[in-house]
């Protein structure tokens, strides 16, 4: 049994185990398997829907952070180094701020389309990894400040305090409907970066020696940015801006499931699942006057994982 397939393994069944925990565990202990009609709707219409939305957007993120970091041969990559969170968040932004808070998930996942399609067609030109993520990295920053435009012209203020807390991220509230939209997102994005994990596998050679052996680097580099953002728009409309978790799942798996960027897609998606899932049984814990929102708990788990990454990085001479 390869190391991969006992890592999956054994992430599936930690991912199990934090879906059953987040329909027990909440600032109410309750028998997920009682019969009365209160612990019915608790576990069943609220708990369970919030904990499916976690561990699919977790599981896009993390996937979408596999690709891209074997697509960039960068263990920092992850969607907002190509700008395709900045322009999902800025998607929603557009529909929060102008009075059309139901179209947010529908933006958000258009404007991620929109910007794979811009750094795919820029791409075509770009010569290696590092011109792909100046493209991505320009996208951001012009996602930004198109973000700070549209709440400055914003006609409706009343907005920005559903805005502000979309941009914090959380899975509070969600329904199965939101389940299946992240969802369909996630396998869309799955079945894409499916295809290009050859080429992935084949860019471990370098370009010219992937290109030799037949690779299409073109064609995996479509398929990946396509695929992270479905994976990105889907996450993105359903549980708002979640940073990180693209970066940290394929690091904490990667000494497991090996080197390999294709052997490391689906414990990376599993891996971010089950983070994100824990993550939010944590902030329902939290003995808060209000609910710690799921971004900002992601952010604090993600922030020092990103620095120490880094900081191996540098002490590696910056070689991946």
């Amino acid at each position: 049994m390869s190391a991969s397939l006992r890592t999956s393994l054994a992430l599936i069944a930690l991912s199990i185990a934090a879906l059953a925990a987040a329909l027990w565990l909440g600032p109410v202990a309750v028998d997920p398997f009682a019969n009365d009609a209160a612990t019915r709707t608790i576990v069943w219409d609220i708990r369970l829907p919030r904990a499916l939305t976690a561990w699919i957007v977790g599981a896009a993120l993390g996937l979408a952070g596999a690709a891209l970091q074997g697509l960039l041969r960068n263990p920092l990559a992850d969607a907002g180094v190509l700008g395709l969170s900045g322009f999902a968040a800025l998607g929603a932004v557009i529909a929060f701020a102008f009075g059309f808070a139901m179209l947010a998930p529908l933006m958000a996942i258009a404007f991620a389309a929109a910007a794979a399609l811009i750094v795919t067609m820029l791409g075509w030109r770009a010569r290696g990894p590092a011109s792909l993520a100046l493209i991505g990295v320009g996208l951001s920053s012009f996602a930004g400040g198109l973000i700070a435009l549209a709440l400055n012209l914003a006609p409706n203020p009343g907005a920005l305090a559903d805005l502000v807390n979309w941009t914090l991220g959380s899975v509070e509230g969600r329904s199965m409907n939101d389940v299946m939209l992240a969802g369909a997102c996630l396998v869309l994005g799955a079945i894409l970066i499916a295809f290009a994990a050859r080429g992935l596998q084949a860019l471990t050679l370098g370009e010219e020696a992937a290109a030799a052996i037949g690779a299409n680097l073109s064609n995996t580099g479509t398929l990946v940015i396509l695929g992270a953002a479905a994976c990105t728009g889907g996450a993105t409309a359903v549980a708002g801006v979640i940073g990180f978790v693209g970066i940290a799942a394929p690091h904490l798996v990667r000494a497991l499931a090996g080197h390999d960027p294709a052997r490391l897609l689906w414990p990376s998606a599993l891996a971010g699942g089950a983070l994100l899932v824990c993550a939010d049984i944590a902030v329902r814990l939290l003995p808060t006057d209000s609910e710690l929102k799921l971004g900002v708990a992601a952010a604090l788990i993600g922030g020092p994982v990103f620095a120490l990454i880094a900081a191996r990085l540098a002490a590696r001479g910056g070689d991946a």
